[in-house]
């Protein structure tokens, strides 16, 4: 019998996580009239309130689940590639486990990867979000479509499900690198289904500002050079301006037609130009700061117990 892999990423998801097993309990046995098993995988990311004990009850009701309790938490695309090198089906999805993406959708997806499907992606069209965070999203993607990706979904997705076939892609990938983006890049032809998220009903999410910022800046750095091309043609520019300048400065001067310098001017230029070089500086430090982290053999993730 073949067998579908779910990897679900737990971080203070206590209030959630009962409901979220009794629907992976109906998705299991749908599966089943299928005829493909369910192997389950949680990851416990250095929750703080009590979801190892309600992972702990899911595991004494269903015994072949597996439970990987990391040391500390490590970020929700971190755990779920370290969920990755337990996986054994023939294919897998990871779920997160707030609810807020139905767990239906696996069923969905399992029937197009029995029907020849290496890749299905579920494209939000809507999502019950914050304005402020509806905002910064638009903009994120907006950001991708231009530096990355052009052809990636406009909704984003988190959930797909991957045959086996990119379970070593996933597996190998570098540090930092976003693992739904990196799945798109591979280049399967992805199947699409559409949904709306749902509202977030149990618990806070953890996903902060600062975090969706770490995101971004892997995204935009971790997958293309066209940052680092762009501040080195607005460099060539000003460059190019700023001797121009230079040069009528000086033709100016032997005309006699300079009065007293203009200290505005000067400082203008002066903070102007330091500006520039300082963002500059800090993008290549952020390629460098990459470069270093894949390079000095740091683990991903340190496991404290699997179960």
């Amino acid at each position: 019998m073949k067998k579908v892999s779910i990897i679900v990423p737990v971080y203070f998801n206590a209030e959630s996580l009962p409901i979220l097993f009794e629907q992976l309990q109906g998705i299991e046995s749908k599966l089943k009239t299928r005829d493909l098993a369910l192997e389950l995988i949680f990851v416990n990311d250095g929750s703080g309130d009590t979801s190892q004990e309600e992972l702990l009850r899911i595991k004494k009701t269903r015994p072949e689940t597996k439970i990987i309790k990391l040391t500390r938490n490590f970020g929700a695309v971190h755990a779920s590639k370290c969920g990755m090198q337990f996986v054994t089906g023939d294919c897998f999805t990871t779920l997160a486990a707030d609810l807020q993406d139905p767990p239906e959708l696996i069923l969905q997806m399992a029937d197009k990867w029995k029907a020849g499907s290496k890749f299905t992606i579920c494209e939000r069209v809507s999502r019950h979000d914050p304005p402020v965070t509806k905002f910064f999203a638009v903009l994120y993607y907006w950001f991708l479509h231009k530096l990355v990706l052009s052809d990636y979904p406009s909704g984003g997705y988190d959930m797909a499900l991957m045959d086996k076939a990119l379970l070593p892609h996933m597996q190998q990938s570098s540090k930092n690198l976003y693992t739904p983006l990196l799945a798109y890049w591979l280049g399967f032809k992805p199947e699409v289904i559409h949904y709306n998220r749902a509202k977030r009903l149990h618990g806070k999410s953890r996903w902060t500002f600062s975090k969706k910022v770490k995101a971004f800046l892997d995204v935009m750095l971790g997958f293309s050079v066209t940052p680092i091309r762009l501040i080195s043609t607005i460099g060539a520019f000003v460059s190019l301006v700023s001797f121009s300048y230079g040069v009528s400065v000086v033709l100016h001067a032997l005309f006699g037609k300079i009065p007293v310098p203009g200290f505005a001017t000067l400082t203008a230029l002066i903070t102007f130009l330091l500006g520039l070089i300082i963002i500059m500086l800090g993008v290549i430090g952020e390629y460098l700061w990459r470069i270093f982290d894949e390079v000095n053999k740091r683990p991903e993730v340190v496991i404290d117990e699997v179960i």
